[in-house]
Formats: C-alpha cells, structure tokens, sequence
C-alpha cells in the first residue's frame, strides 16, 4: 500500500486548518474551534509520522544498496544488517499509525469519561475486588496526567465497594478506557477463606463518555430531583447537610445519585453530567449499533459466565478474553499498568475498522 499519497492529503489539510485556526472569526464559535484544534493535533502526529515513516523508507534503501556492495562477514554489512532490522521494525509501526489515521475519528474519544464500578457475584469479595479495580483505574489516571473524580459511592462493610461512579479528566480519556466495559472476574483466596479455595467472583465496569449539553437535551419536567443527607460514616462535612442529590429521568425511570460534594449545586451538576451520559450512550448506541452498545450490553448481568477479563491472583496471572491474550505479571498490571492490554485492543479495534473501510 502507497501510503504517500495519503501523508499529502494529511499535510494539506493540516495546512487548511493552520489558517483556519489563524483566523479570530473561527473562535467566535468555541465548539467549532475546539473540534477544528482537535484535528489539528491528530493531523500533526499523522504528518509528523509520514515525514519519519519517509525518511525511514530512505534510509532502508540505502542500507540495503550498501549491504550488497559489501561482504557478508564485513562490519559495514553487519551493521547495515542490524540497521536495516531496526528500520523494519519502525517502518512497520510507522506505517500502522498512517493506516489508522484513515479511520475517522470517534467524535467521543477526546471525551472526559464516567466509570461505573458495580459488585457483580460474590458477595463481599467482588466489593472488595470493585475496590481494587477503582484503585488499579486510578493509579492509571494519575500516570497518564490525568485527574479522577469520585461522585458517588456505595461502600461495603468490609472497606470495598457495592458500587461507585467517578469521572475522570484529560486528553484522550475515552479513547483508552471504552475498552473496559464489561465483566471482570476475579479468582483468588478469600482472607476471610479459612480453607484456602479459591474463589470467583465478578464485577461489572461501565464506561460512558460525558455529554455536552448540546448532546442531550434533557427537558425540565422530564426529571424529578430530591435533596437529603447524605449516608456515610459520621463526622464527614458531606453528611452535616442536605447536600446529595438524587436526579430521575421520567422517560427511562432513570435513577442518578451522587454525595461526593458538600454543595448542593457541585452534586446536582455532578449528577446531572451523569445522566446526560447515560442518555448519550443510548443514544450512541441506538445511532451506531457497530462501534457501541447500550450500557446494559456493555456489562451484561454480572454472572460468572460472562466475562471480558480474568484476574487470577494464585497463578499471578490476567487474561483478556476478547483477544485472547494472557500476561503472567498481574501484581504489576492491578498497580495500574493496563496499557499492556489496552494498547492491543486499540490496535484490533483499529484493524477491525480498517478493513470494515476497505471492505
């Protein structure tokens, strides 16, 4: 596949959107600007990537020519030989992100994102793993500079979680973290297990990107919102007033909660941002059934049977069933070093769609 012509038609339209973004007429409309600074950056990294991936194809050639004017066992053949490997090498990944960058873009990907944590079977053990999972997505926040909000919590007796709802906020969240949706399963033994099985249990993890306003429109009358105290352990400002809100959609009997803040207001808009997600979500999903799902469908029921993901603490090991990929390192990945699953799903959903447009 010729890839130059499409590093062109990059560059030309990168050139496009520096005037467009030049021109103070372009910033009277903030959303249009800020779509129109999204796609600068991606066509950035796209043009700087065909300038190297140019450069390589070069720099291969050359090695290779210099490679059969020399003699196999002559230290310029040998390192011709390594160099040429280390251009495949980039020549390959190079190329990749070119083709990727034919795929159009998911208008939500650049979304900050709400994480929906739920104890699925198992009583207080899949608590206890719902926790570690809020833990794992954190710690993986924190490294990718971005930030995480909690906004509401259901905690458990035993310091885990029945459910809880955060937001988390920075470039790209949604891009990387859609992947999660679904059931995780957990087998390991109990601290409680006096026997020493092991025991499996599930949790289900929604991943929703945050609506703007002008996504869903959400009327007046059509929510019903109350106001109370929030529950917790006492001696917490959020518990001294009536400051957690409770939003439900009419339509959809749609329940929203969320305490997390001592102000009122901070939690009514918190909760709302909620809902308007779930809203776009089936809405995303109805609009585009190939590349979303209804937020059911994203964590099904719970049950043992349905799983995205294995988590196996005696064997150390985690397995993602949908690319079938097993890393024997799970005391490292729990830490919040997802990417080494994350990074290969990406990749498999990008030549899915890939071949779904030449196709």
């Amino acid at each position: 596949m010729d890839l130059h012509p499409h590093i062109e038609r990059f560059r030309k339209r990168l050139a496009e959107l520096e005037s467009l973004l030049s021109a103070p007429e372009t910033f009277a409309q903030p959303q249009r600007a800020q779509e129109l600074s999204r796609e600068y950056a991606r066509l950035k990294a796209l043009v700087a990537a065909g300038v190297a991936y140019s450069k390589t194809i070069a720099d291969l050639a050359a090695n290779r020519a210099l490679l059969k004017t020399e003699a196999a066992e002559s230290e310029l053949a040998v390192m011709a030989k390594e160099e040429i490997a280390r251009l495949e090498a980039d020549e390959k990944k190079l190329a990749q992100q070119i083709q990727f960058g034919l795929v159009p873009p998911d208008p939500t990907d650049s979304r900050n994102t709400i994480v929906e944590i739920r104890a699925g079977a198992g009583g207080s053990e899949s608590a206890l793993f719902a926790a570690d999972l809020y833990r794992m997505y954190c710690r993986y926040a924190e490294a990718r500079g971005w930030k995480a909000e909690t906004l509401d919590s259901n905690p458990s007796d035993l310091g885990g979680f029945k459910e809880i709802i955060f937001e988390v906020i920075g470039q790209d969240v949604f891009k990387r973290l859609k992947y999660e949706s679904g059931v995780h399963r957990v087998q390991r033994v109990p601290a409680t297990e006096a026997q020493g099985r092991i025991h499996t249990s599930t949790c289900t993890v929604a991943v929703l990107p945050e609506a703007e306003e002008v996504d869903v429109a959400i009327k007046p009358d059509d929510v019903e919102i109350n106001v109370c105290r929030a529950s917790g352990k006492g001696g917490q400002g959020v518990n001294t007033t009536d400051s957690a809100v409770q939003i439900i959609h009419k339509p959809t009997g749609m329940i929203v909660r969320c305490a997390d803040e001592r102000s009122q207001i901070k939690n009514r808009a918190k909760a709302m941002t909620v809902l308007r997600s779930r809203l776009l979500d089936i809405k995303i999903a109805e609009e585009n059934a190939k590349y979303a799902a209804h937020r059911k469908d994203q964590v099904g029921t719970g049950e043992r049977s349905e799983k995205i993901r294995t988590y196996n603490f005696p064997q150390n090991r985690v397995t993602d069933h949908r690319i079938e990929v097993t890393l024997y390192n799970l005391a490292h990945f729990i830490e919040g070093n997802v990417d080494e699953l994350i990074e290969p799903l990406m990749t498999q959903d990008m030549e899915a769609r890939l071949q779904g447009l030449n196709s």
